[in-house]
């Protein structure tokens, strides 16, 4: 009989054993799925020009500080992933510092947006399929290193032909210019797109880019919407995201989160 009793108490023991390992490995399971959930956070690889002067006077010139800080500002509220990546892998310039006071520029400046920026990596050396999206700032620096620059052209083109989110604001879209795709079309032609117009060119630095942007987009088949000028403007073509001036990089971002947002559901 007590022989049965022990064998009963070791059964009862060894089945509650079980039953807590059970639930504890299940319990780790759901830990490590909620992590594994936690950490997929989305992915956006800021791009920026290296040029640091531009035209026959060579006007200095840089990133427009509120295009890369705005947009930096909606994509930390969003809880995204930002990196940086340049075409040199030295040092960006940012132009446009006397508008520091605006509460996300001075955020920028001050906290962890601009000390990324000029750790960025370079554009070669980046995992471009790991991103869902890029997106490319203006001031005029891009005019001056960006309308033919082979590599950001295959990036722009890979991004953009595996569904991820390609935005660019103001002087940015001169990235879009002279993407083909694997059809052997340009990319921006047919689409519904944006940027610094020649109007505000004009009264800006026609002097000192290479040429309009408006028109050699609109040349290669875009199809431009301009609004009144230095008015926040920006526009969305399935993935593809753009914007008019400085005061379009907010609205460029926030379509981009958007987009990137209904990709969960």
């Amino acid at each position: 009989m007590k022989t049965i009793m022990v064998f009963t108490l070791m059964l009862a023991f060894l089945s509650s054993n079980a039953q807590y390992k059970k639930d504890n490995t299940s319990a780790k399971e759901k830990t490590s799925t909620t992590k594994s959930k936690e950490t997929m956070k989305k992915k956006i690889l800021i791009i920026v020009s290296n040029a640091n002067a531009i035209g026959p006077n060579n006007r200095r010139t840089g990133i427009f500080l509120p295009e890369v800080a705005h947009p930096y500002a909606e994509f930390s509220r969003a809880g995204y992933q930002i990196d940086f990546a340049s075409l040199t892998g030295d040092t960006p310039y940012l132009d446009a510092l006397n508008l520091a006071s605006d509460p996300d520029n001075l955020a920028f400046l001050t906290g962890k947006g601009w000390e990324a920026m000029q750790k960025a990596g370079k554009l070669s050396d980046a995992n471009i399929d790991s991103y869902d999206a890029v997106f490319i700032p203006g001031g005029l620096a891009p005019m001056a290193d960006m309308p033919e620059n082979a590599l950001l052209k295959e990036v722009i083109r890979k991004t953009y032909e595996r569904k991820a989110i390609v935005g660019a604001v103001c002087h940015g879209p001169v990235s879009l210019l002279n993407v083909k795709l694997s059809n052997g079309s340009y990319l921006v032609n047919g689409k519904n797109i944006t940027s610094f117009t020649d109007e505000e060119e004009n009264a800006y630095a026609v002097a000192d880019v290479p040429f309009l942007l408006e028109t050699a987009l609109t040349k290669q088949g875009a199809k431009f919407h301009a609004a009144a000028p230095w008015s926040a403007h920006s526009i969305a073509d399935g993935n593809l995201v753009t914007g008019q001036n400085p005061a379009s990089a907010k609205g460029v971002a926030e379509k981009m989160v958007n987009i990137l947002e209904s990709k969960k559901k």
